[in-house]
């Protein structure tokens, strides 16, 4: 299957799950998970939330950020790749100046 994330509307999340400012994602959801290309403009940030029935995947395509994970900061940039375990927490922080740009896959388990 060719997912073509141009072809996508874009959808744009005020304070995505309690975070702040706007997320912008071109997502595919099926049965079977969520796929997305996405970003969150300067200053904006997930809420944190804790993956109950699923993991993710975070690949940081442009940008600059950090997430909290399980209670610690930990710095990303372009090439960086953060996974969030099933049972654990997370949240994604644009604290730069420049549009966050990054990849996700959130299977259901």
């Amino acid at each position: 299957m060719l997912i073509d994330f141009s072809k996508m509307e874009e959808q744009v999340i005020p304070q995505f799950l309690g975070g702040e400012g706007t997320f912008r994602t071109r997502m595919r959801v099926d049965e079977l998970g969520k796929i997305m290309r996405a970003a969150l403009e300067p200053g904006a940030s997930i809420g944190l939330h804790t993956h109950e029935t699923s993991s993710e995947m975070i690949y940081i395509l442009e940008g600059k950020g950090k997430v909290l994970y399980d209670g610690e900061y930990i710095p990303l940039a372009a090439g960086s790749c953060h996974y969030c375990p099933k049972g654990h927490s997370h949240s994604l922080i644009n604290d730069s100046d420049a549009l966050l740009t990054f990849f996700a896959v959130v299977p259901v388990q």
